[in-house]
C-alpha cells in the first residue's frame, strides 16, 4: 500500500514536501495518513501569539492542504486518517467520554482539534475518513517518555501537581496499530478514540508510580502546579495538571484488539 504520511510519501524511495504537493497535487497512493503538528508541551517554546499560531498552522493548514489535494486527485485515495487528540473533550475528574461525547468548544486546545478535524472534511468525496482522537502516546525513544526518563531512572520524579488528574495514554505500537486498522478496514469511518482501554482508570499519580516501578526506583517527589504553570503557562499547564477520562469504545467495536491493554505491560515493554 502506498501511504502518504505526514510531510512526505511513502511510495519507494521517492518523498514529497508539502510545496511541491501543493503545486504538482496528490501523487497515486491508496492512503493519506496526517500526523503533522508542532509539539505543544515543548518547554523551550514561549507560549505566546507566535507560538499559537505555528500550532495552529502545523495542523490546521497541513490538513487543508492534503484534504485540497484529496479533493482535486483524479484518482483519490481510499482511505483518509488524521490524528488529533482527545483535548477535544473537556477536563474532568468523573465524566467519562467516548466517540459520541460533546465537545470542542471550551477552550483553546479543544477548539483547534474542532477546527483541525473540521480541515479534513471533503464533502462528497469518495474517500473514506477516519479520525483518531490520540491520549499521551508512549513510546521508546520520543514523546511522554523521553522527557521524563531521566528524572525518574535518577529517583526525582513524581506525580503533577495533586496526581489525581486522569491520564489518557496509549503505547506508541497501538496508535500506529488504530491506524493500520483504520486504512485496512474498507467499511471503518469517523471518529475513533486512540487510548488504551485501562487508561480511563490511570491517573497522573498512577502512572507515575507505575513508571517508577518499572524502572526499580521510588516516586516521591511530586512536581508543585505552581511550578508546571511557571514553565509551560496557565494555558497549557491545564493538559498536564487536568485530564479526561476517555473510553476507546467504537475502536473496540470495530474489532481492534490491543497490543497493551494495561500501563504496567506498556511501561515493561517501554523501558525493557
Amino acid at each position: 500500500m502506498d501511504v502518504l504520511l505526514g510531510s512526505w510519501v511513502l511510495h519507494g524511495s521517492q518523498s514529497l514536501e508539502w510545496e511541491e504537493l501543493s503545486r504538482t497535487g496528490l501523487p497515486l497512493c491508496d492512503a493519506v495518513v496526517n500526523l503533522a503538528g508542532e509539539n505543544v508541551l515543548n518547554p523551550f517554546r514561549r507560549w505566546g501569539d507566535a507560538f499559537c499560531r505555528e500550532v495552529i498552522s502545523s495542523r490546521v493548514e497541513t490538513t487543508k492542504t492534503l484534504a485540497k489535494a484529496i479533493a482535486d486527485a483524479e484518482q483519490p485515495p481510499r482511505a483518509w486518517v488524521l490524528v488529533t487528540g482527545v483535548g477535544y473533550y473537556c477536563p474532568s475528574p468523573t465524566a467519562e467520554y467516548t466517540e459520541d461525547s460533546p465537545g470542542g468548544n471550551f477552550d483553546f486546545f479543544s477548539r483547534l482539534v474542532s477546527s483541525w478535524e473540521a480541515a479534513a472534511l471533503i464533502p462528497g468525496s469518495p474517500t473514506r475518513g477516519v479520525v483518531v482522537r490520540s491520549g499521551v502516546v508512549l513510546g521508546r525513544g520520543g514523546g511522554a517518555i523521553s522527557q521524563m526518563l531521566w528524572p525518574f531512572r535518577l529517583g526525582l520524579g513524581g506525580p503533577l501537581g495533586s496526581g489525581l488528574q486522569p491520564f489518557p495514554w496509549i503505547h506508541i505500537r497501538d496508535l500506529t496499530g488504530i491506524v493500520c486498522h483504520a486504512l485496512e478496514s474498507e467499511c471503518l469511518q469517523g471518529v475513533l478514540n486512540g487510548v488504551a482501554p485501562s487508561s480511563s482508570a490511570t491517573s497522573n499519580g498512577t502512572f507515575a508510580r507505575e513508571f517508577a516501578a518499572a524502572l526499580g526506583r521510588p516516586a516521591l517527589l511530586p512536581v508543585p502546579a505552581w511550578a508546571v504553570r511557571a514553565v509551560f503557562g496557565a494555558e497549557r499547564a491545564v493538559m498536564l495538571l487536568e485530564g479526561q477520562r476517555v473510553l476507546p469504545k467504537r475502536t473496540l467495536e470495530s474489532g481492534y484488539c490491543f497490543i497493551f491493554p494495561d500501563l504496567a505491560g506498556a511501561l515493561k515493554e517501554i523501558v525493557a
